[in-house]
């Protein structure tokens, strides 16, 4: 029979696994686990088992050994883990990929019944339809003022019904009638409130963020920034093109309403003296245009009669384009 494992010897076992841990990875999902049992929890381990840890524990012990581990090591990046420690958590050491670990850990979630006491994580609402309860069970639905009828010797559920509100404590009455009715509403599993990564700590939802995202976000920052450096006037690299641009128009315009000039200026001055030149450089790019599909159709018509049929294209031995 093995010997029995005093409590000062687990309470060091676990503090040196801790602290090796600690050493060995990086990322850490700081996830929350209330109300998962001890099955889906091992369920949970085996799925993350070869690159992943679960390390559940006493807060205290956890924040004692981390603030001993520092202050041995002198890794001060990893005191942002005892903020985290409040409530029932569990830590979950990683070297993969932080988003598809969340996901798989997110897919281990089991449905529960009301409990009596229990704070309802969401709404709950009974659907209409056939119950299969006989008529005498009438006084639950009664009590809950759940509009019914007696539909071929059951009770039936006229209109959807919101039993319980998220945040409200289950009553007796209402888990007795779940329970009846054989439903499930609630699914539990651990829940990823944190990540932890070399020292920063940061919300689930920033791994949701694709490329796209950051670089709209990028762009968004960029422009507020030039806006401001565009209304106090001071320089900035993404303000410096639209000052450039703003200085040359105003240049052009003192240009144009007097005798000063420089050679961008004269060729604005021209436009402005004969209105018809508008026109003209307008139309030559529409001319240009339209004149160039007709000689493309008619040269690739003629290079079809001259050109034998199984020649090949890399020996026409002209481009339309030369």
């Amino acid at each position: 029979m093995a010997p029995k494992v005093s409590k000062a010897d687990k309470k060091i076992a676990y503090d040196k696994k801790l602290c090796n841990l600690l050493d060995e990875y990086t990322q850490v999902l700081v996830a929350v686990a209330d109300n998962v049992g001890s099955t889906q929890l091992q369920n949970i381990r085996s799925a993350l088992r070869g690159d992943s840890v679960v390390l559940m524990g006493k807060n205290t012990m956890m924040k004692r050994s981390i603030r001993i581990h520092s202050e041995n090591t002198g890794n001060k990046a990893i005191l942002a883990l005892i903020d985290l420690l409040v409530g029932n958590v569990g830590l979950i050491f990683t070297k993969g990929d932080l988003k598809e670990v969340t996901e798989e850990v997110a897919k281990f979630k089991v449905g529960a019944p009301a409990r009596v006491g229990l704070v309802a994580p969401i709404d709950v609402i009974v659907p209409p339809g056939n119950t299969g309860l006989d008529p005498s069970q009438t006084s639950f639905f009664q009590v809950l003022n759940i509009p019914t009828k007696i539909n071929k010797g059951t009770v039936e559920i006229v209109t959807p019904v919101e039993l319980i509100k998220k945040g409200d404590k289950v009553g007796s009455s209402e888990a007795a009638l779940l329970s009846k009715l054989g439903i499930r509403p609630f699914s539990y599993g651990l829940v990823v409130t944190k990540v932890y990564d070399n020292g920063s700590v940061f919300s689930p939802e920033v791994l949701d963020l694709t490329e796209d995202d950051l670089i709209g976000k990028f762009a968004m920052g960029v422009s507020m920034v030039t806006s401001l450096a565009l209304a106090i006037s001071y320089p900035t690299l993404a303000a410096a093109p639209h000052m450039f641009i703003n200085a040359y128009k105003n240049v052009l315009a003192v240009a144009v309403a007097t005798d000063y000039s420089f050679p961008l200026a004269d060729k604005v001055k021209e436009y402005l003296a004969d209105p018809s030149k508008f026109a003209v450089a307008v139309a030559a790019p529409v001319a240009a245009g339209s004149g160039a599909a007709p000689a493309a159709a008619a040269a690739k018509e003629e290079e079809k009669k001259e050109e034998p049929a199984d020649e090949s294209d890399d020996d026409l031995g002209f481009s339309l384009f030369d």
